[in-house]
């Protein structure tokens, strides 16, 4: 939870100028504390630090809620914008990717507002597909956007087991 104020900071930039997200106001310190402290005991969060300074953040969450989407996950990844191009994102991807198949989940969905790169490379060069995209879904910035979903199959289904929960210490990276 410390790192609560540092992960908004990266993300208030994304809210305000882009169509990354689709919130349009950033949440305040307090409900985005709130969002990690909702899903932190389930699903792991990973950061990003350099020199002590934290630039970048990746997590997963659930990807609907009725009890047979239990082995699927969504997952978001948010770079510091200083550090754009330098495989953050992607780094930050791997350690997310191990520690939700050492869980035990079988797919991981990412939604990525349209048009949107280095996003798209980040997903596809990990193995991600695109399955959909949803036409003018979200309007944002005076315009409508698209949103396409890729996913990744991280292990074969099996007989289903509880995902395994997420130890404290697996949500931060040096």
């Amino acid at each position: 939870m410390d790192d609560a104020p540092k992960m908004l900071d990266i993300y208030r930039p994304y809210v305000s100028n882009t169509a990354i997200s689709f919130e349009v106001e950033p949440p305040t310190l307090l409900e985005f504390q709130g969002r990690i402290s909702e899903n932190i005991g389930k699903f792991p969060w990973v950061v990003c630090e350099l020199d002590g300074q934290l630039i970048g953040y990746a997590y997963a969450n659930a990807y609907k809620s009725r009890c047979a989407y239990a082995w699927s996950v969504e997952t978001t990844v948010y770079v510091h914008q200083n550090f754009h191009g330098q495989g953050i994102g992607k780094d930050l991807y791997h350690n997310l990717l191990e520690i939700l198949e050492g869980q035990g989940a079988v797919n991981v969905i990412a939604g990525i507002a349209l048009p949107n790169d280095a996003s798209v490379g980040i997903h596809e060069s990990l193995g991600f597909e695109k399955v959909a995209q949803f036409k003018d879904v979200g309007f944002k910035l005076g315009k409508w956007w698209d949103v396409g979903y890729w996913q990744l199959q991280l292990q074969k289904p099996a007989e289903p087991k509880s995902l395994r929960p997420v130890h404290d210490d697996s949500k931060i990276l040096g």
